[in-house]
């Protein structure tokens, strides 16, 4: 089970990426979608549409929904809800379209759907939504639709397409393409690692664009990012020589991208990057910028990264002297230190005391308890406190769902998962490809063959994509195994979806089965 072990890693070191608390970020521009808001209807209709899925007849809890009163809010939490269930969720979008002669979708909902189809690309039927906005009048795509398809895109990894989208919006939309969509795009690119295209875009398109501070501190996040520190300076420069000023977050982007990436080990490293960071302030303050709070939790969290849980502290009870009152992600960086450190009593009375201060624990502040009990094993601290959490203002991010999913399959306690699969479900932050991918892969793990095949079936029906090495593992377990059969049916299913899938099963080239 190489392959299972492998991917059960893989996925947790992703959604760690994801979740991890960014101290700086480059910029705070994104495509503007609703949140969740609580509403018996959309909690209704969104239960009645899971439970009364039928595969093979896409709206069969149609039926179950005649007489309901259709208003743009209630589509829109509807589908907020059906987000980890994007067949289902386009289901009722059509739905609601084509029965309802009154309702007319909104450039909102068009926005949902197209987030949801793009987070499992299938991007051919988010363009085809597009084109239909454009073509039948009434709603017009905008840039904000384009924002979340290009957003989507990039994540996929497919910029050349996102690239394409932003020259394609002005033929779309009903203003022309301005800085804030070009910033939009190199923020984008840089968030997710892509800073070369995103450097090859500007400049191309500079000319076209006057660039400003703000799209500077871009570049300069995305260097950073990947750890190309060197070309980070370079564009801090180009700001001044342009007749540009820095400001207090290019500078903590510059101070993060410095800090964060930066090898701390052998000692004379660490000092190396210290000393750096208070060349840094002490220019700040040359030029009249103040450190604030962000400034000095970058510093803390190099003390976090570290492992000097004492120099953590002393930095926390300083910024209080100063007045600098620290936030949630400053609190979780030096619980991430006591909790690796394995001072997590120290943690547990840090974490009431930022409850006592007023500061609400986000839940990558639970996570690192969570990786911490995982690690010992500890299957009755990490239950406890997941319950405690339940009982707190803070819900579990879809991250610390799949660190307690993967947690409790390995330790074959699978009551519990199925606990926390049914807590996730009922708060609709999931499954998600990574849930059942967890799962899965334990499953196979611990050779329980038929629960891996139920759930394998679940997720596509519910329009995810397995991974490669997931149909593989499933296929050599089920191989080996003498079930054949059962192999057999598996892969009619997903034939069967592949129309769902689009292009992207194409790219999957199974191979015929073979004992």
């Amino acid at each position: 089970m190489k392959g299972s072990a492998e991917t059960t890693a893989t996925v947790t070191q992703l959604g760690a990426v994801k979740e991890e608390e960014e101290l700086v970020s480059s910029s705070t521009l994104k495509p503007s979608l609703p949140s969740f808001q609580n509403s018996i209807d959309a909690d209704k209709v969104s239960r009645i549409l899971i439970q009364h899925h039928n595969p093979f007849h896409t709206m069969e809890s149609s039926l179950q929904l005649n007489g309901l009163n259709l208003s743009h809010q209630l589509v829109h939490q509807t589908l907020i809800r059906l987000k980890n269930v994007s067949k289902i969720a386009l289901g009722f979008f059509i739905w609601a379209k084509d029965h309802h002669p009154s309702y007319h979708h909104d450039v909102i909902s068009y926005n949902l759907m197209i987030d949801i189809l793009g987070k499992v690309r299938q991007f051919d039927v988010a363009w085809q939504l597009i084109v239909e906005m454009d073509q039948q009048g009434g709603v017009n795509p905008s840039s904000k639709t384009f924002g979340t398809l290009i957003r989507r895109l990039i994540a996929a990894g497919r910029t050349r397409q996102a690239i394409r989208a932003f020259d394609d919006m002005e033929s779309f939309i009903e203003k022309e393409v301005d800085l804030d969509d070009f910033v939009f795009l190199l923020d984008t690119l840089c968030k997710y690692g892509y800073v070369k295209v995103a450097t090859e875009i500007f400049n191309k398109r500079k000319f076209r664009f006057k660039p400003d501070t703000k799209i500077y501190t871009v570049l300069i996040y995305g260097w950073c990012k990947i750890n190309r520190t060197d070309m980070a300076e370079r564009f801090f420069r180009e700001i001044t020589e342009c007749g540009l000023e820095p400001n207090v977050v290019t500078y903590n982007v510059l101070l993060n991208g410095i800090c964060r990436h930066s090898s701390l080990h052998p000692e004379m490293r660490f000092e190396t990057v210290i000393r750096t960071a208070e060349k840094l302030f002490e220019e700040m303050q040359n030029r009249g910028i103040e450190p604030d709070v962000t400034s000095c939790s970058v510093v803390l969290h190099v003390y976090s990264r570290a492992h000097k849980p004492e120099l953590c502290l002393d930095k926390l009870n300083l910024m209080k002297e100063k007045g600098i009152f620290p936030t949630v992600a400053t609190y979780t960086s030096v619980i991430k230190c006591l909790c690796s450190c394995g001072r997590i009593e120290d943690a547990e009375k840090l974490l009431d005391e930022m409850v006592s201060n007023g500061v609400s624990p986000s839940p990558a502040t639970y996570n690192c308890f969570f990786k911490e009990y995982r690690g010992r094993k500890d299957a009755d601290n990490a239950l406890k406190l997941y319950r405690k959490m339940g009982e707190s203002s803070c819900m579990p991010s879809m991250h610390t769902y799949n660190i307690l999913v993967g947690m409790f399959s390995k330790l074959n306690q699978m009551e519990i998962v199925q606990e926390i699969w049914n807590d996730m479900t009922v708060s609709g932050a999931g499954p998600d490809l990574d849930s059942y991918t967890l799962l899965i892969h334990g499953l196979c793990e611990k050779k329980k063959w038929r629960e891996a095949c139920h759930y394998f079936v679940e997720m596509i029906e519910k329009g995810f994509l397995p991974q490669k090495v997931t149909f593989e593992t499933l296929y050599s377990g089920l191989i080996q195994s003498d079930m054949l059969r059962t192999w057999r049916r598996l892969k009619k299913k997903l034939d069967e979806e592949s129309i769902t899938f689009g292009s992207e099963f194409q790219d999957l080239h199974f191979k015929p089965y073979r004992r």
